[in-house]
């Protein structure tokens, strides 16, 4: 049965897109101010600051998986007959959660810009509040992605309306810079204010929308089940329900898993990469190219690195749709390795090519991350066929993944100002030249003009994406959930679920 789209005016995508646009408008501005106020406009000092940062590490590594496991531990056993949860009451107690912690999450936002505790304390509770309702916002709706979908064309389409409210939210990052004035932060704090309330507000509406549109075909699937209970067709009264899965038994299942192995290997170095290049995007800009471009010039390769991947992401989908995620993410690691060679050997000193490069290698490298939430929704199917599941655990499976790959947020800042002292004789924390780095003497012995420091830095720029090129592509011809054998998952899927399935005509 279709679900039908209310007074026909907004379709399901449209709704599962917005949701992305309220998170998107926060949590850009978060990832842009929240140092920088509780360093100089707070003055937290620097034991604080570290302590707070490693707590923070240690719950985001952790809150993915715990809340996955809360949300779907009911899904890993199979009840019996007469009790299925069907997926449109899995959709509303997603959608639920995103009404109630949606709101919570915009408040845990404001929480950062108003001093209300000391900077040490208040820096501390505010990173793990507010990464706690995030992680729950998040994992909502990106389960929500394999809930509301299983043919790879409604999953492709739901992921094209993100990125395009994805990239609307962008938008609060280029305002943000009118208010932004660590001496007067009064005019910020109303800004701030005035998101938190759009985000609330659009948060309330969306999941209201949706939850009206699914209970009318909650209502319908318990009127057949009522009926048919009366009938005693479908009531199996001897069929005893099975143990619950404890999360012992879901971790050896997940580790014989062997797509989700080689995924997360895959996406480890991926969002290793990724960090990498946010970490030290100014840093490149800085050596490389500020003597040789004016800052408005670096100014619009910046905000051409945080729009671009939103925007490309559109042209990538509709790759996806004709030739299948699994290539395309492949031809975008060649693609990675190509332009990286290719770099290598023109030299430090083309700065045009420079320019073209550090921003592709970041919308490129972007561009693959926006493309794996499709690659887990596969992955939600193959685990419930595996194991035989009665319902998909999609939001717990996010969350597994998340825990294996988020170390690579730490990894990124450690081993690149590690790369930084080896390659360049720069020590970022001393500032001062080290005397064993790998290219102070041949740069001098050469008689090359080339300061130690701008190519440490250009090696580190196209050495990190050729070797997390190579370790991706060797992990993902591994990969075999693509093809024909994607094909028959997704239809053995749709065939075990038949008659609990959304049929998501709307998208």
């Amino acid at each position: 049965v279709g679900v039908k789209c209310e007074a026909g005016v907004f379709s399901t995508a449209l709704l599962y897109g917005c949701l992305a646009l309220f998170t998107s408008i926060l949590h850009n501005v978060f990832l842009l101010y929240y140092v920088e106020t509780f360093v100089s406009v707070y003055k937290i000092d620097k034991i604080s600051f570290w302590v707070g940062e490693t707590v923070f590490l240690i719950w985001n590594s952790l809150n993915d998986p715990l809340f996955g496991w809360l949300s779907d531990r009911a899904f890993l056993s199979s009840p019996q007959v007469g009790s299925q949860i069907t997926s449109p009451e899995v959709v509303l107690k997603r959608l639920q959660a995103l009404s109630r912690n949606g709101p919570l999450f915009a408040l845990s936002f404001l929480a950062f810009w108003v001093a209300w505790a000391r900077p040490g304390l208040q820096f501390l509770l505010c990173l793990c509040l507010y990464d706690g309702f995030l992680t729950i916002v998040d994992l909502n709706h990106s389960a929500l992605l394999a809930d509301l979908a299983v043919s790879a064309s409604d999953r492709t389409r739901l992921n094209f309306h993100c990125s395009v409210f994805s990239a609307l939210g962008s938008i609060s990052v280029f305002l943000s810079y009118s208010f932004w004035d660590k001496e007067d932060f009064f005019s910020f704090r109303l800004f701030c204010v005035t998101l938190a309330a759009f985000s609330t507000l659009g948060f309330v509406l969306v999941s209201q929308l949706l939850r009206r549109r699914f209970e009318s075909e909650v209502r319908m699937r318990q009127d057949e089940a009522l009926i048919l209970k009366e009938l005693s067709v479908g009531h199996a009264p001897l069929t005893q329900a099975e143990k619950p899965v404890t999360i012992g038994e879901y971790l050896r299942q997940l580790s014989k898993h062997r797509n989700f192995l080689w995924f997360v290997s895959m996406n480890l170095v991926q969002v290793f990469h990724c960090h990498f290049n946010n970490n030290f995007f100014p840093l490149f800009l800085e050596h490389l190219l500020s003597d040789s471009i004016s800052a408005s010039t670096g100014s619009i390769l910046l905000g051409i690195s945080y729009i671009a991947p939103h925007v490309n992401n559109l042209y990538f989908l509709t790759l996806c749709q004709r030739y299948g995620v699994y290539h395309v993410i492949r031809w975008l690691f060649m693609l990675k390795l190509g332009l990286s060679v290719a770099m290598l050997l023109a030299g430090a000193d083309h700065i045009y090519l420079l320019c073209i490069f550090i921003a592709s290698n970041r919308v490129f490298t972007e561009g693959t991350c926006k493309l794996l939430k499709l690659v887990i929704s596969d992955l939600v199917d193959e685990d419930f066929v595996l194991n035989r599941r009665h319902q998909a655990a999609s939001a717990l499976l996010f969350g597994m993944v998340a825990l294996v790959t988020k170390p690579g947020q730490t990894f990124a800042p450690l081993i690149g100002t590690w790369l930084l002292c080896v390659y360049a004789g720069y020590d970022i924390f001393e500032r001062e030249p080290v005397k064993d780095s790998l290219v102070a003497v041949p740069a001098v012995a050469s008689g090359a003009g080339t300061p130690p420091l701008r190519l440490g830095c250009f090696y580190m720029l196209v050495f990190v994406p050729i070797t997390c090129a190579l370790l991706q592509l060797t992990a993902w011809s591994r990969f075999t959930l693509h093809g024909r054998k994607l094909q028959g998952i997704k239809t053995q899927r749709q065939g075990t679920q038949h008659g609990h399935l959304i049929d998501v005509k709307a998208i």
